[in-house]
């Protein structure tokens, strides 16, 4: 079963709750010796690993294909806008290559959440071995991209999305009587710069924010724009 496949939309109630617990702070981004990409650089852009979700009346997370192919759509197209803005030099991978690629894609995401959860969560979770330091990689698996591509780093993004049913939000009013509060959903995303020569993630940032709604373009860029904050790239 592949990496992807093992992120059943139940893990998202494990995401919400990381995402409660989480404290504010200054967190490292940017890998030991690592500043900004030097110029001339090529940088391709991974396909984005987005899912969105309806939540029932009981706050179960239902995947609903046809959002998420509209939210994969519009951040496309953002995060192509913000490339341009960057002024970088970029590549994409062709349709066959994404697929052939696409272990990789789910490799980013779960040590995503991994670095997600021994940085920016509770302090006990904090692992000693990294001393608050970036330190993650992605390992031999990018030499695939690097030989597709030729290609100097990469850009990876993972979002997950989930809005109120109407039912959830009747559930919302009625529990809020009771003084119950209710999540209407959330969304939760990081993105990675990665060394395809090292595998090194050189870059990493998160977004949580209990509103945005990627069904609509405008707001898929503000997306875009909160998670590539900070990207390190000269002005």
């Amino acid at each position: 079963m592949s990496i992807r496949k093992t992120f059943a939309p139940f893990a998202f109630f494990g995401l919400m709750l990381l995402a409660a617990m989480q404290p504010a702070q200054a967190v490292e981004q940017l890998a030991p010796g690592f500043s900004k990409i030097p110029k001339g650089s090529t940088v391709l852009i991974m396909p984005s690993d987005i899912e969105l979700y309806s939540l029932s009346a009981g706050g179960v997370p239902e995947p609903k294909a046809d959002w998420t192919e509209a939210a994969t759509r519009y951040f496309a197209k953002a995060l192509i806008e913000k490339k341009n803005k960057f002024g970088l030099n970029t590549v994409t991978l062709n349709a066959q290559d994404a697929d052939a690629t696409a272990e990789v894609n789910a490799l980013h995401g779960a040590v995503a959440q991994a670095i997600n959860l021994h940085h920016f969560s509770s302090s006990s979770l904090y692992l000693p071995t990294k001393a608050g330091a970036l330190d993650w990689s992605l390992g031999d698996s990018v030499q695939v991209l690097r030989e597709k591509t030729q290609a100097d780093y990469a850009i990876f993004t993972w979002v997950r999305d989930s809005y109120a049913s109407a039912e959830r939000k009747a559930a919302m009013i009625a529990m809020a009587i009771f003084g119950v509060g209710l999540t209407g959903g959330m969304q939760v995303g990081y993105a990675s710069l990665v060394d395809l020569r090292t595998g090194r993630i050189l870059w990493f940032n998160k977004l949580i924010s209990g509103s945005g709604d990627m069904r609509e373009l405008d707001k898929a860029r503000n997306t875009v724009d909160n998670l590539l904050d900070k990207f390190p790239v000269k002005p």
